[in-house]
């Protein structure tokens, strides 16, 4: 087979994770023109269409997909190495692409960045707030953060946190108001502030549990979001209940801005685990993220006040 230029497959793998020319050239720092070009020199030189393009959307085409499944993380690799030419010994340099969901940046990444960054400020770091599921090999992600109920079987994962709870909480001006719920089903006569799921897009059941036994709580309430920086200051100000990772609340709950109901049935999650391809080479940028993320994982949190 011909000769296939390591820029032009760069090229095709930009666009095909960013499903766009017009937003990989600009990762790549190029024209649009240019890379629409090299796409179709590979596409060429490979006798086969890899991309389908109409004046609105970019689609894979199955060689397309067969070919960024395969050759997305190796060419990642080859193109952080040559990076590491110029690089002193000992000295890390590279990216690190992370997916993480909104309830993991306070009890997370507030901790591991400041630290990674110190240590290693030639790496840069790309962090992806999401709460929807995302594939990270296909999207040409490097690691994720995630409870561990939703991370792949095949994945490596490193703890980063303890176990945890999810909880139910009210301002005490709601719970004055509207009284305090005393079971799960309680709810479905509170205003509770409702979540809206990222992936399916459907309203999020608040799951409960107590010994053997859970719950499925289908609540209503007058506000809809995803964002939990909106639900906690909804929630503060009294207007619903809210469910959420218990660390997030941890300062609203000392200062009594909030209280916790429903205690006894908190649902108990294992934690939060940094996780990657069993397959992939790990790159030395993510081999020193998972090691600063493993040594903080050891250390207990520091309590405000």
């Amino acid at each position: 087979m011909a000769f296939t230029p390591l820029n032009a497959l760069n090229s095709f793998i930009a666009v095909a994770r960013r499903r766009s020319f017009a937003a990989a050239a600009r990762d790549l720092g190029v024209s649009t023109s240019a890379l629409s070009q090299s796409v179709r020199q590979l596409e060429a030189r490979l006798g086969v269409t890899l991309l389908t393009r109409t004046s609105r959307t970019v689609a894979l085409t199955d060689a397309g997909q067969r070919l960024l499944e395969n050759a997305g993380a190796a060419v990642d690799q080859a193109v952080e190495s040559l990076k590491t030419v110029s690089v002193r010994p000992g000295e890390v340099t590279g990216r690190v692409r992370l997916t993480v969901p909104s309830t993991a940046v306070t009890p997370v990444l507030a901790r591991l960045l400041p630290r990674f960054i110190e240590r290693h400020p030639r790496v840069e770091v790309e962090v992806r707030v999401e709460n929807r599921f995302v594939n990270i090999v296909a999207e040409g992600l490097d690691a994720g953060i995630r409870l561990t109920e939703a991370i792949e079987r095949d994945m490596i994962q490193v703890r980063l946190t303890e176990p945890g709870r999810f909880v139910v909480a009210g301002a005490p001006s709601y719970l004055a108001r509207r009284g305090t719920p005393e079971r799960p089903q309680d709810l479905l006569q509170h205003d509770c502030l409702c979540i809206r799921s990222s992936t399916h897009g459907g309203l999020y059941a608040w799951e409960l549990e107590r010994g053997r036994k859970s719950w499925r709580v289908p609540v209503r309430g007058t506000v809809t979001t995803n964002d939990p920086e909106l639900m906690r200051a909804l929630a503060v100000a009294g207007v619903g209940l809210l469910y959420m990772f218990e660390p997030e609340l941890q300062d609203d709950l000392r200062g009594g801005r909030l209280r916790l109901v429903l205690e006894p049935y908190a649902a108990a999650v294992p934690g939060f685990f940094l996780y990657f391809p069993s397959r992939a080479q790990v790159s030395p940028a993510l081999r020193a993220f998972v090691d600063v993320a493993r040594e903080l994982a050891g250390k207990p949190r520091q309590r405000a006040g």
